[in-house]
């Protein structure tokens, strides 16, 4: 799978894209600075953004495409595939398999150890898609049970 070419970082999308001021990205690096953490997990918890927004913003950043989970019915056997443990430990879930190419939803699909981990395992070539935590650990919960 090629690498992902990143130009430029997510505060800067969210800015073009007018989901937050100047001002709040310095709030939130500020705040990152002092707590650590990822810059798209502080903005949420200040309440600037939310994760369908940071979804997004990623999608449009790396070019991954986004998948709302609430929608969409992943077949059970699928969770065979990766055990619950990997998918709680990176916030991804299978959703699909054709052959030897597995589909995730991934809260950060720009993991590389996630994706390493996850092609090792099943012996499977990665796919990813972009969804936010949340529908994520619903989807997990409703498919491992």
């Amino acid at each position: 799978m090629p690498k992902r070419v990143i130009t430029k970082k997510i505060g800067e999308v969210l800015i073009e894209r007018s989901v937050i001021t100047r001002e709040q990205l310095d709030k939130a690096l500020a705040k990152q600075k002092e707590s650590g953490g990822m810059i798209g997990q502080v903005l949420i918890q200040l309440g600037f953004v939310n994760e369908t927004e940071i979804a997004l913003a990623l999608t449009a950043q790396y070019g991954f495409p986004y998948l709302p989970l609430e929608s969409y019915e992943i077949d059970k056997n699928l969770m065979q595939i990766i055990p619950v443990d990997i998918a709680r430990q990176y916030c991804l879930i299978p959703i699909d398999r054709i052959g030897n190419a597995l589909t995730l939803a991934m809260a950060d699909p720009t993991n590389m150890k996630a994706i390493d981990d996850v092609e090792q395992l099943t012996r499977c070539v990665v796919q990813s898609f972009v969804s936010t935590p949340s529908d994520i650990r619903k989807a997990i919960d409703k498919y491992y049970g």
